[in-house]
């Protein structure tokens, strides 16, 4: 198989994964099954983003233990005529994103509403990486993400039309476990003041 059809198949693995998440009825067991597939994909896949080294000695990805008060349905409010914005992308030069709306829901919990993104390019994606009071002590410096609709990485939404926004299911960037990789990282915009211990953990 070659790395592309690889990489194929990690994302096709990925987006079924995510379309069980978003019909489960228990978010928790949803949980659940996310961190064994991951564990799993990590452990055996050839596109897994673990060094051949880490990947030896690999026992599991490290998780806070399901608070299901980080789970939220929240709205989105447009962003009228935003600029597009350049996220360093290594090798592959940058990845060019819009901001095309904030979250409605989350300043009373976190402290602050988040930019959602969208991926320009062919195609397209809404992207939502964010940063909080953890990251550089329990959770990765940069960030983690918790959308990326390009790569599979979507939680749904409700009748009503707000979306689901569970940071159990937050995850670290590929650049978190090998040099190899170079991530967009999460902008100021979505520095949240509040620790979120959920999701994956140092």
């Amino acid at each position: 198989m070659t790395a592309f059809a690889e990489l194929w198949d990690w994302r096709r693995q990925v987006s079924d994964l995510y379309g069980d998440i978003r019909a489960a009825a228990d978010p928790a067991a949803a949980w659940r099954q996310w961190r064994d597939v991951r564990d799993r994909l990590f452990a055996t896949h050839p596109q897994t983003p673990l060094d051949a080294k880490r990947r030896a000695a690999f026992g599991g990805l490290a998780y806070f233990p399901y608070d299901p008060s980080l789970r939220f349905l929240v709205g989105m409010a447009p962003i009228g005529d935003a600029a597009i914005e350049e996220f360093p992308a290594g090798a592959d030069g940058t990845v060019r994103m819009r901001p095309f709306a904030r979250t409605d829901g989350l300043l009373a919990p976190l402290g602050r509403e988040l930019t959602l993104y969208w991926i320009t390019g062919y195609g397209g994606g809404v992207f939502l990486p964010f940063a909080d009071a953890t990251s550089g002590r329990e959770t990765f410096g940069a960030g983690r993400y918790l959308l990326d609709t390009i790569k599979g990485a979507d939680l749904g939404a409700a009748a009503d039309g707000r979306i689901v926004l569970d940071f159990n299911f937050s995850y670290c960037p590929s650049c978190a476990y090998s040099p190899r990789w170079v991530c967009p990282l999460a902008p100021p915009a979505n520095r949240l003041p509040a620790p979120v211990r959920a999701g994956e953990r140092n």
